[in-house]
C-alpha cells in the first residue's frame, strides 16, 4: 500500500475513533455525573471486548485500551512514581497510607489504592473495599556502576528482606540503607556515586539507571495484594466471603480475641502460619468463613 494513502486512512480512522470515544462518554454519563467504578461491570466489559476482538491486537492490549476509556476517575496511591503501588494503580486504573485513605474519606479523590499484604512478608499497616489487585513483585539491582564499584545500596525494608540472600552473596560488604520506598532508593542511587538501589525495573527508566541484575528476589512467586478503596460498596456477587457464624467457632474453642494477625508461611502464596494451638485449630475449622465482624467491603475476587 502507498505510504501516503496508508497515513491518510490512519488519520481518518483516528478522527472516527475520537468521535466514537466522545459519543461513548456521552452515553455513559448519567445526568451530568461521571461514570461510577463498578468492578463487576468492568469485568463484563473486558470479557465482551475480548470476545469481539479478532486481532491483530491481543486481547490484553484491547483490554488495556478499554481500561483507559472507561475509567474517568481520580486514583490516589502510596509513594512516588515507580513504586509497586503506582504500578498496581496503573494495572487497575491506568504519600502515606493515611493520606490516601483520608483523601478517599474526604472525597478529595474518587478511589485510593493501597498495599494490604505481601505473600512473603505479610500485612502493610471509614472506607470500603471495592476491588482487589494482585501484582507480582520482582526486584532488581539498579545502578550507574557495576557490582565491584558499589559501596552502598538503598531500598525499602521489605525489599531488603525479599532480596537478602542475593545481596549477601553478591554485595556482602556494601552498606544497606533503608529509605521510605524503592522509588526513593532509585532516586538516591541516580544522584550519588558508587551507590545502587533495590527497586523495580520500571524505576530504571524513570531515573536513568542500568539494570545491573534482574529478578534478585529470593521468593520467585512473591506477590503483593492491593485493595481499591472507595466510598460505596459493590453489589453482592453470590460468592460472598463474610459469614457471621465465624464467631461461634472462636467461642467453641474458648478464644477471647480482640484481633488476629497472621504471618505468611513462605511455602506458597496466601498460606499462613498461626502460633497458638487453639487459634490454629479454630482457624482450620473456619477456613471458609470471615475472621472479623467489621465489613470492610464486598468486591469481585481477582485472579492472579
Amino acid at each position: 500500500m502507498d505510504l501516503d494513502k496508508a497515513r491518510s486512512q490512519i488519520s481518518e480512522v483516528d478522527r472516527k475513533l475520537v468521535d466514537l470515544l466522545n459519543e461513548r462518554a456521552r452515553l455513559s454519563l448519567n445526568e451530568g455525573e461521571p461514570e461510577v467504578y463498578v468492578p463487576g461491570q468492568e469485568k463484563r466489559v473486558f470479557e465482551k471486548v475480548r470476545g469481539l476482538n479478532q486481532g491483530p491486537l491481543s486481547g490484553e492490549s484491547v483490554c488495556a485500551i478499554y481500561r483507559e476509556i472507561i475509567q474517568d476517575v481520580t486514583v490516589g496511591y502510596l509513594g512516588p512514581p515507580g513504586t509497586f503501588s503506582h504500578q498496581a494503580a496503573m494495572k487497575r486504573f491506568g504519600d502515606s497510607l493515611a493520606t490516601v485513605i483520608g483523601a478517599v474519606a474526604k472525597e478529595e479523590i474518587t478511589y485510593g489504592l493501597v498495599p494490604i499484604e505481601n505473600s512473603t512478608f505479610g500485612a502493610v499497616p471509614s472506607v470500603r473495599i471495592r476491588a482487589e489487585v494482585y501484582l507480582p513483585v520482582t526486584q532488581a539491582l539498579l545502578s550507574r556502576y557495576q557490582l565491584p564499584a558499589i559501596r552502598k545500596v538503598y531500598s525499602h525494608p521489605q525489599a531488603f528482606g525479599q532480596t537478602r540472600v542475593w545481596l549477601d552473596q553478591n554485595l556482602p560488604n556494601a552498606a544497606r540503607v533503608e529509605v521510605a520506598s524503592t522509588a526513593k532508593a532509585a532516586e538516591l542511587a541516580a544522584a550519588e556515586n558508587y551507590t545502587a538501589a533495590v527497586s523495580s525495573e520500571v524505576c530504571a527508566s524513570l531515573y536513568h539507571l542500568d539494570v545491573v541484575a534482574k529478578d534478585i528476589t529470593t521468593n520467585k512467586s512473591n506477590v503483593t495484594r492491593f485493595f481499591v478503596l472507595g466510598q460505596s460498596s459493590d453489589n453482592p456477587t453470590g460468592d460472598d466471603k463474610t459469614l457471621l457464624i465465624a464467631l461461634n467457632v472462636f467461642g467453641k474453642h474458648k478464644i477471647n480475641q480482640t484481633a488476629i494477625n497472621s504471618r505468611p508461611s513462605g511455602q506458597r502464596q496466601w498460606h499462613y502460619m498461626f502460633f497458638d494451638a487453639n487459634v490454629a485449630s479454630a482457624l482450620d475449622e473456619i477456613k471458609s468463613y470471615c475472621l472479623d465482624l467489621v465489613v470492610l467491603g464486598s468486591y469481585p475476587r481477582q485472579s492472579y
